[in-house]
């Protein structure tokens, strides 16, 4: 697909699932439990951890369960902060990256918006290395109303008055509800089979244009703003 850009263009993002896997900070933040646990059970246990949350079992309460009397200082409470509060070995994928610099180069102004908390949503943008792309960064816990709420997306829209915004996200039962009533132009990210919401595309509102990564994006510097798919 194209987008025709030009000055009165702004791009507003979800973060995980949309600019990058958020089953990579999952697998961070396992791996850095496991880390942190084997030299009291003698055992690496990531992979089992991986297995159990593929069969949606609670990870944290096996754990506990199958541990307990070799982890009696170890609580929900400890594990929950450290994968919360880990510093994730993430990054953008190459094509994504690719997208980034494109847009860092035809100085398209960036923003976020993204559900979680402080710490957490944070340390994924520092560890990306993406935090200062955006002009402004919205994040539920420090912003005090999460997606859906128009508030959310007002913001972008109140501060930038006149502009033309395009919202990329891959949440199709929260992220395209505000940015479709706006005008906006919306773009989904199609689930790969590693995203952890499942998307629905049977209901409204629909969104303008779905791809399976930013690399289907094809950036043109125009006069007039317009979306062809």
């Amino acid at each position: 697909m194209q987008i025709k850009i030009d000055q009165r263009s702004f791009f507003v993002f979800d973060l995980d699932d949309t600019i990058f896997q958020e089953i990579d900070f999952l697998k961070s933040g396992y791996s850095n439990i496991a880390a942190k646990l084997a030299e009291f059970i003698n055992a690496d246990i990531y992979a089992e951890m991986i297995e159990k949350y593929q069969n949606k079992e609670n990870v944290f309460e096996w754990i506990l369960n199958q541990h307990e009397e070799k982890l009696p200082h170890v609580t929900m409470k400890w594990l929950i902060k450290e994968y919360r509060e880990h510093i994730p070995h993430i990054e953008l994928s190459k094509k994504t990256n690719i997208f980034f610099q494109k847009l860092k180069v035809s100085k398209v102004p960036m923003g976020l918006i993204t559900d979680g908390r402080s710490i957490t949503q944070r340390n994924k943008l520092k560890a990306l290395g993406i935090e200062n792309y955006f002009t402004d960064i919205i994040i539920s816990e420090e912003f005090g109303s999460e997606k859906p709420d128009e508030r959310n997306y007002l913001y972008f829209q109140n501060r930038y008055p006149g502009l033309n915004f395009y919202f990329f996200g891959d949440n199709t039962s929260k992220d395209f509800i505000v940015p479709k009533k706006l005008g906006w132009k919306t773009i989904c990210i199609k689930n790969s089979g590693y995203h952890i919401h499942t998307q629905s595309f049977d209901k409204e509102p629909v969104p303008d244009s779905i791809i399976t990564g930013f690399e289907e994006i094809e950036i043109i510097p125009n006069h007039h703003v317009d979306v062809d798919t």
